[in-house]
């Protein structure tokens, strides 16, 4: 059983009680709900309790997905641009998470212009996916919000965070990261319409 899922679940209403209840026996109570996330944390995630619980305390406020945007673009052919990343070898949109004082949409169009050197303008809302957490994909509940963008300039350039970035056929990908297949299909819709001249 993946018990990540229930895990978040846990420490998210322990952390939450802790920064909002001012009963004493109701912090007794959702520090021992955070103690027992943060033990089985460390024995899923192979990390001590202590660095689990550092993790996690170190965010103030209420406890919400992490919030990550995504750049689609594609070639006249109907290819999508794709970043092979350095740190799982596997092919994703440009994408990354959203920074403080930044919209997802400038999210989008930064990280496609850090991950490969293009300027792009973010044309049209492709959609919002939730990612729960698993084994697969890791500890924490996340969304991701892609952008239909096209490439108004810039050189193709290397980044620490890619080794490799090219147009691919969608069906032809062999290795996806996370649900960015899922990503890149809803996209190519949107790109399809926009080529069938219904642009909104």
């Amino acid at each position: 059983m993946d018990i990540l899922p229930l895990l978040d679940e846990l420490q998210t209403i322990a952390r939450n009680g802790l920064n909002y209840t001012t009963n004493p026996y109701d912090r007794e109570r959702f520090e021992r709900l955070l103690a027992l996330a943060t033990k089985y944390y460390g024995e899923s995630l192979d990390l001590p309790p202590d660095a689990v619980r550092h993790r996690l305390v170190g965010e103030l406020g209420y406890i919400t997905p992490k919030v990550g945007a995504d750049a689609a673009i594609f070639d006249r052919e109907g290819r999508i641009l794709l970043v092979r990343r350095s740190d799982d070898g596997l092919w994703c949109l440009p994408c990354g998470w959203v920074e403080p004082n930044e919209s997802p949409e400038e999210a989008a169009v930064r990280e496609a212009r850090e991950e490969t050197g293009l300027e792009v303008q973010s044309r049209q809302l492709v959609g919002v996916f939730t990612r729960k957490p698993n084994v697969g994909f890791g500890p924490h509940s996340a969304i991701a919000i892609v952008y239909f963008c096209d490439v108004v300039g810039g050189t193709p350039q290397p980044s620490h965070e890619i080794t490799e970035a090219r147009y691919w056929w969608i069906n032809e990908v062999p290795d996806w990261h996370e649900l960015h297949q899922k990503y890149a299909v809803a996209a190519h819709g949107v790109w399809r319409t926009r080529q069938a001249g219904h642009t909104p």
